[in-house]
């Protein structure tokens, strides 16, 4: 039986023999850990990954190259990322689509990891066969799990924008921990909460140590403001309407007066709102490409989620981590 993939996003059918050389010679040289489900975690550029997530990382690394106008979304696995796919996929075409009521909009049909594909986990993880993504309009949307150490040379070195979004660790962990219940095999057992907790506090989970990740945008987003926006959940959470409009002026799409009157800012947060996205038709149904169910990236989406899961010893060690590897940053949560 294959080996169950840790918050997958990679089609089933790719196989052992699916990875290529390059990547099985490189695993043979770096650190290992077991995961959180059955397979491997291997720690490439200081964060740690599947083999067949480090195969779309190569290939992404390698291959992709960026223009001035795209448009890169980058989170760690389960903090809000289908949140934010829909929020600006739904930003940039708000003039292809004007009217959101009418039936036709994507976002109605369509799950936002389709809408907007992840760049290592979707479009380049296939051995051998690279997407033809030149023919995608400008501005190219995509999505990237991907520690910005190790983006591609042509997305740092480019004007385009990266958009990161981050979210409290504590929430990002219980998130983390439903998900990968609800996507492991039938026939394995449920998830241990006290030995996920362990090796998540340790760094070990999918692209973690989540304060690496968090710090290496929110470094970035320090020295070049003009190319990375930094964003919390939590402020999201509770000021969607403002920045969303701050969102949209980074981008260069701001909007206008006759927007705001008209209530495009607000139709565009009911259309992406956790109520209204979680009851279509497609996303209680529907599956992606890769095999998950699409009701599975909508689980809750609440802040503060944590409270029903974590022990008081749970919430003052990762409390503690959280101090000893980003207090000195300035961060909080």
């Amino acid at each position: 039986m294959e080996e169950s993939d840790e918050h997958s996003h990679f089609p089933k059918y790719l196989q052992e023999d699916d990875i290529t050389l390059e990547c099985k010679e490189l695993i043979q040289t770096l650190p290992m850990e077991k995961g959180w489900v059955s397979t491997h975690l291997h720690q490439y550029q200081g964060f740690w990954q599947t083999k067949k997530h480090l195969q779309g990382v190569l290939s992404f690394q390698k291959h992709f190259q960026a223009h001035d106008t795209d448009i890169i979304l980058a989170t760690s696995p389960k903090a809000g990322t289908t949140w934010l796919k829909a929020l600006i996929f739904a930003l940039l075409n708000r003039k292809r689509y004007p009217n959101i009521h009418d039936n036709n909009h994507p976002l109605l049909t369509t799950n936002p990891h389709v809408l907007v594909p992840f760049l290592e986990l979707s479009l380049y993880i296939e051995k051998d066969i690279l997407p033809d993504i030149n023919s995608f309009s400008a501005p190219r949307l995509f999505s990237t799990h991907v520690p910005y150490k190790s983006l591609p040379k042509s997305i740092k070195d480019s004007t385009c924008k990266v958009v990161y979004l981050c979210r409290d660790p504590k929430d990002t962990f219980a998130s983390m921990w439903h998900f990968t219940n609800k996507i492991r095999p039938q026939n394995r057992e449920t998830l241990q909460l006290e030995e996920s907790f362990e090796k998540f506090s340790r760094g070990v989970s999918l692209f973690g140590p989540f304060w690496e990740h968090l710090l290496g945008y929110w470094k970035e987003s320090l020295e070049r403001q003009e190319k990375v926006m930094f964003l919390r959940y939590e402020e999201m959470k509770m000021k969607p309407c403002f920045y969303l409009k701050e969102v949209a002026e980074f981008l260069g799409c701001p909007f206008s007066k006759e927007e705001e009157s008209k209530g495009v800012v607000d139709d565009i947060l009911n259309l992406c709102s956790f109520e209204k996205l979680s009851n279509l038709e497609v996303n209680k149904f529907g599956k992606l490409p890769s095999g998950e169910e699409n009701k599975a990236f909508f689980r809750s989406g609440k802040v503060g989620d944590w409270k029903t899961l974590l022990s008081i010893e749970m919430i003052e060690r990762l409390n503690t981590v959280i101090e000893q590897n980003l207090g000195k940053h300035g961060m909080s949560f």
